[in-house]
C-alpha cells in the first residue's frame, strides 16, 4: 500500500508547471524582500539577509517538488538537512518570521498553489506593513540613557547639575565608575527631558559645562 502511495502522482512535473512554480516562488519572494527593505528597523541591515529570503522562497518550491508524496525522498531530504550546520545567529525575532513567510510561500508555490502562494503574500505582507508602520505595539518612549565623563565635584554642585536643570524633568543617576583617565568619573543617568525635541541643545550645553567630557545621549538605536 505505500508503495501504491508514493506513485500516486499528485506532483506534476512537466516544464511548464516547474516553471511556473518556481516563477510564483520568485515574485512572491521579491515582494516578501521588498517589504522587509521598507520595514526593517533594527541596527546592521543585511543585504545578503534580503537576497537570501528571495532565493528561499524559490528553493523551497524545488524542494516541495522533487520531495513529492514520496516518503522515501522525504526521509532522505531530512537526513542531508541533519548535515547542514548554520553559524549565522539571528538576533532579530521578525527575520526569523520573515525566514518562515518565505518558507511557507515556497511550499505553497511548490505544490501549484497559487492563489493561496499570491494570497497568503500579499495578506501577510499588508498586516506585516501595517503593523510595523502603525508601531502599535511600540510603548511610547520618555527616558534617555546620558553617558558622560565628569570630574568629581566633591561637596560643591557640580558642573552639570545647572543644565539638568534646564532641560529635564526628572532624572535618575544609575551607574558611577572609575574611567583610569586621571579622577574623571564615568556617569550614567536616566533622563526625562522636558521637551524631546531639544535633545541636541541639552547635549551642546552639557558639552560645554566645566569638566565634562564624551557626553552621549541613547535613545534606543539613536545616538546625539
Amino acid at each position: 500500500m505505500l508503495d501504491g502511495l508514493q506513485n500516486i502522482n499528485l506532483f506534476p512535473t512537466t516544464g511548464p508547471q516547474i516553471i511556473a512554480n518556481v516563477f510564483v516562488a520568485l515574485i512572491c519572494g521579491f515582494f516578501i524582500s521588498w517589504l522587509y527593505r521598507h520595514t526593517y528597523r533594527g541596527p546592521g541591515y543585511s543585504p545578503t539577509y534580503v537576497n537570501s529570503l528571495i532565493l528561499l522562497s524559490m528553493i523551497t518550491s524545488v524542494v516541495i517538488m522533487v520531495v513529492g508524496n514520496n516518503l522515501a525522498r522525504a526521509f532522505g531530504l531530512v537526513g542531508a538537512m541533519s548535515i547542514i550546520r548554520f553559524r549565522t545567529a539571528i538576533k532579530n525575532t521578525m527575520d526569523i518570521v520573515y525566514v518562515f513567510f518565505a518558507l511557507a510561500i515556497g511550499m505553497a508555490a511548490g505544490v501549484g498553489l497559487y492563489k493561496v502562494a499570491i494570497t497568503g503574500t500579499l495578506f501577510i505582507g499588508l498586516v506585516l506593513y501595517i503593523v510595523t508602520k502603525s508601531k502599535i505595539s511600540t510603548p511610547e518612549r520618555e527616558e534617555y540613557l546620558l553617558q558622560f565623563y565628569a570630574e568629581p565635584a566633591g561637596t560643591e554642585t557640580p558642573s552639570y547639575q545647572p543644565v539638568f536643570d534646564k532641560h529635564c524633568k526628572r532624572y535618575k543617576i544609575i551607574n558611577v565608575k572609575s574611567t583610569g583617565e586621571g579622577n574623571l568619573l564615568e556617569l550614567s543617568y536616566y533622563i526625562k527631558l522636558k521637551d524631546k525635541d531639544r535633545n541636541q541643545d541639552f547635549v551642546k550645553d552639557l558639552r560645554q559645562a566645566s569638566g565634562i567630557q564624551y557626553v552621549n545621549l541613547f535613545f534606543d538605536e539613536d545616538q546625539f
